[in-house]
Parts: structure tokens; sequence; C-alpha cells
């Protein structure tokens, strides 16, 4: 009898703890439809701020931000954004074979929405389980948001500056004493170049590599025009 109580007591509390864990798992799937209305915060910031460090950002709509940047944004990030379901499995694919299966060199497999995905509901770093958790997650939130609210959602919650900068508003401010509204094309490539790396690359006092990424930027801009098309669809 003490032993059945025992196998008992251990059935309810493995039970409760997959209920736990299943009920963490579902929450993003709950809220990310909400997040066509309300501007969602990202886990780095949540954990600045838990730690007490600084969090500057200033939410923008994307109709308060320079048409130039959005096309860059997605050819420097994710050039199929317009055409995707969250994920681009092509790209995956082709950066697991360039990384010999090292999945820390593979940025380049890694689409807008995961992203995120990433910095809505899961942790920085690499690793396969956040990568199994990141795709399905980008994929719902393709099903539930517009492209257009997934790209706007991208841009405030990125980071881009050294110092707790998050979001467009505060990285244009930051780094060039300007609202996000009045960048120019060099300016919105600047920015982009220092992603994902705010912390070693910079648009206030722009290095070779990012100057040298920023032009590459501006000429892909001009040479594939239309890549942001869908954000202006109605």
């Amino acid at each position: 009898m003490p032993r059945r109580r025992a196998n008992s007591r251990l059935r309810r509390i493995v039970t409760g703890l997959a209920i736990a864990v299943a009920a963490v798992l579902l929450v993003p799937y709950l809220v990310a439809p909400f997040y066509r209305w309300i501007d969602p915060v990202s886990t780095p910031m949540l954990w600045r701020w838990a730690t007490g460090q600084r969090v500057h950002r200033i939410v923008v709509p994307l109709s308060r931000v320079a048409r130039s940047l959005p096309p860059t944004v997605i050819l420097a990030e994710d050039g199929s954004f317009c055409r995707n379901y969250g994920i681009d499995l092509g790209a995956m694919r082709e950066a697991l074979e360039q990384s010999d299966d090292d999945i820390a060199e593979s940025r380049g497999a890694s689409t807008i929405t995961q992203q995120v995905a990433k910095n809505l509901f899961l942790w920085p770093g690499h690793s396969i389980v956040r990568k199994a958790l990141e795709i399905p997650l980008a994929v719902w939130l393709t099903l539930v948001l517009p492209k257009r609210r997934i790209l706007e959602i991208y841009l405030n919650v990125a980071e881009w500056g050294p110092n707790g900068e998050f979001g467009v508003e505060a990285a244009a401010r930051w780094a060039f004493g300007i609202a996000a509204r009045d960048l120019n094309a060099v300016q919105a490539a600047e920015l982009t170049a220092i992603l994902p790396n705010p912390v070693d690359r910079s648009a206030r006092n722009p290095g070779p590599l990012v100057r040298q990424l920023a032009a590459l930027y501006v000429r892909r801009v001009a040479t594939y025009p239309g890549h942001d098309a869908c954000l202006y669809a109605h």
C-alpha cells in the first residue's frame, strides 16, 4: 500500500508538471493575436528591467518610419519576407549546409518573423530547443498577424543601441539625433547594418564594416525594388 500511494503521488506530480509546461508553451499562441492591437515588449527588455538596466523605447507606427527603412531591413534580414509563411526552408537548408550543421553560424536562416517570435517569447542565444520552439511560433504569427504588423513589431522591439535602445525611434534619436520618419536611405542602411550586434557595431560612429554593409544595402534597395509591397497592400 505505501508503494502504491507513492506511485500515485508521483503520477500526480508528473501530470501536474506536464500540465504546467503545456500551459507555458500555449501562452504565446493565446496572446499573439492580441498583438495586432497591443504593443508588446520583448524578453530582452523584460530582462533589463528585471536586472535594473536602462531601457529606452518609443513605440512608433510604421507610418511614422521613413519609407527607406522597411525595404532595407527586409533585403538585409529576410528577402522573402513578403512571400514566406514565417519560415524560409530554402534559406534554413542553405545556412545549415554552409555552417556544417553549426547553428551558431546560421543567422541567415532566421526570417524576420522568427526573430519577432524569439524577441517576444523566447531567449537569446543559439540552441536546437529554441529553434524548435521558434519555428511553429513564427508560422503562427504569420497566420494571426498581417505582414505589416509583424514588421512594425520587429522595428519596435529590436535592440538598436549599446545602452538599452530598443526600437527604431530610440535608435534614430541616439544615432543621428532625428526622428525615425526623417531617416534618409544611408542612415536607414547604417542602422540596419548594426543588427544583430548593436554593442560592437555603431551607426552613431560607423566603422568600415558598417559603412561597407550600408553601401551594399543601399545598392540592393535600388536594384531590387518592391520587396516591401506587402506592407502597403490593402
